[in-house]
């Protein structure tokens, strides 16, 4: 076993080691998951009724389905929903998605999320044993493992998840694949005109983008801050300190823009040439122009049918989040690299 030498390192494990994943569903809101918290007006609530209907509608219409990818999209969709009938339950879903033909490891990824966080029983813990027999060259197993590891305090094993993580040859959370489900499955009805807000241009297209788009944001996701902290306080133990840069250079080319952006820090705060500091430091801002443009990209979709139906397609066409939101930029002619001058805005 590759050991802890660190004090430091060892109770980070466990100050930090914090449930990995959410419960058995995200928190239910009287609003759909993509609307943003605000006051709403009677007109908006008779939206937000009709677009839940809607929801309800499309998972009846893909829960007979056979195939995998379809009850992955049925899944995603009745995640966030309250008094599903069983057959249309998430769990009923995401389980049958699991022994369907074509399924992979992003069934079993969403399949994390099919827990009890009351009972400590999250991630799933028979999900993520597929997971990792699915995948074992996925980075983002490994670290879904280091957190219940480091939260079940078997310090050992969360090392050798570490160790794991950075000897793997991808870093992928699935985000693309669940996109493309949603994408896919959003299409099987045309929504009903009370469904969305005729003074936005982009009207029915405009709104499903916009609730695609939504549901995908809440993909599980590994512990990546613990991942930050155990790695910054490596100290002087050089194998810890050699399997965070080897990470941080498979975090850097992952599937999604937190995951490149932890990479980008742990070579920042670890390597010891102030070149490549400087380098990780420019990728890094890089980085948070692309995302700043891509959610304001998002803000137009409701008014803007051209954009919503490219968005669609973009999703649709499969690869990653940050696959998709590369080519959203570039054909919407905004450059990747920001203006020398940019700099990002400071929270206040």
């Amino acid at each position: 076993m590759r050991a802890m030498r660190c004090l430091v390192l060892t109770c980070a494990w466990f100050m930090l080691a914090t449930p990995a994943l959410a419960g058995k569903t995200p928190p239910v809101a009287k609003a759909p998951v993509w609307r943003g918290q605000t006051s709403p007006s009677k007109a908006a609530l008779a939206r937000d009724k009709a677009q839940l209907a809607f929801q309800r509608d499309l998972v009846s219409v893909l829960a007979p389905r056979a195939d995998a990818m379809p009850l992955l999209g049925a899944a995603l969709l009745a995640r966030p929903l309250f008094n599903q009938p069983p057959s249309n339950s998430f769990h009923s879903l995401i389980e049958r998605a699991a022994q369907a033909d074509g399924n992979g490891p992003a069934v079993s990824w969403i399949r994390l999320a099919d827990c009890d966080a009351r009972a400590a029983t999250c991630p799933n813990p028979d999900a993520l044993d597929t997971l990792l027999k699915q995948a074992p060259d996925n980075a983002a197993a490994w670290l879904v493992k280091l957190g219940v590891d480091a939260r079940n305090q078997k310090e050992d094993a969360a090392r050798e998840d570490l160790h794991a993580a950075a000897a793997a040859k991808v870093y992928d959370d699935y985000a693309g694949t669940s996109l493309k489900a949603l994408a896919d499955s959003v299409g099987v009805l045309p929504p009903p005109a009370a469904t969305f807000d005729h003074t936005h241009a982009a009207g029915a297209v405009g709104m499903q983008t916009v609730m695609i788009f939504g549901l995908a944001s809440t993909q599980p996701q590994p512990s990546l801050q613990l991942v930050a902290k155990l790695c910054e306080n490596a100290g002087k133990d050089d194998s810890i300190k050699a399997d965070c840069l080897r990470l941080a250079k498979l975090l850097e080319w992952g599937s999604s823009p937190l995951a490149r952006s932890l990479g980008l820090h742990l070579r920042d705060v670890l390597v010891d040439d102030p070149a490549q500091q400087q380098q990780a430091k420019d990728a890094r801002r890089n980085l948070i122009w692309q995302v700043q443009n891509f959610n304001q990209l998002l803000t137009r979709v409701q008014d803007d049918s051209s954009l919503a139906q490219h968005l669609l397609a973009l999703a649709r066409n499969g690869g990653t989040e940050m696959s998709l939101q590369l080519a959203a930029l570039r054909d919407d002619n905004i450059p990747i690299d920001p203006p020398t001058d940019w700099q990002p805005r400071k929270a206040e």
